[in-house]
């Protein structure tokens, strides 16, 4: 399958996700364009790659295009168990273990095995579920503590509603640096 086919069938499988809250309105609606907006731009800087391209990193960055989106889909995931789960979901930073930071030092790098694909199905995936649990919400009031990590206050609670605006800005920046890795590797950039 080529790359461009890749990047097709990940947008349709987007597509039906947004198929399925077509039926949303008002700020419900507004924060699933808005991040489906930024899910775009990111998916698009992939767009005609091979997983090698997709795994190749281009600035004085640790980062690649195959890394960001894995590390999107993986922040989209903890929020969304976040929203639902607590602070639980996400666990306590000053508990991680080496090995724990080695692993999500893996989140931003495309490891042997792994392709522009699978990653796409990944992120359509999380997508999916992510624009789901939004529309169903009973209320983006509702809070949770933040779970312990020396980024965050100790004692802050965050809404549904935050963790919704957090998780676009975290795809916004994402996409933005995808763009500057992209235009590094081959002079394409997503705009302009």
């Amino acid at each position: 399958m080529s790359t461009s086919t890749t990047v097709r069938d990940e947008t349709a499988k987007t597509a039906e996700a947004t198929e399925a809250t077509r039926d949303v309105t008002g700020e419900r609606a507004d924060l699933l364009a808005m991040l489906a907006k930024h899910r775009h731009f990111l998916r698009f800087t992939t767009r005609g790659l091979t997983d090698e391209q997709t795994g190749r990193r281009t600035t004085a960055s640790e980062l690649c295009l195959g890394g960001l989106i894995k590390h999107v889909t993986s922040v989209e995931r903890g929020w969304a168990r976040f929203v639902v789960e607590g602070p639980s979901a996400m666990g306590d930073a000053s508990a991680m273990t080496e090995a724990d930071w080695a692993r999500r030092a893996d989140e931003f790098r495309l490891l042997p095995g792994e392709t522009l694909a699978g990653v796409l199905d990944a992120y359509a995936e999380q997508a999916r579920r992510t624009d789901e649990l939004v529309a169903t919400l009973p209320d983006l009031d509702a809070t949770q503590p933040l779970p312990k990590a020396p980024w965050f206050e100790e004692g802050s609670r965050w809404s549904a509603r935050r963790v919704m605006m957090h998780v676009i800005a975290e795809t916004a920046q994402h996409a933005g640096h995808a763009d500057i890795i992209r235009e590094s590797l081959d002079g394409a950039k997503s705009m302009g």
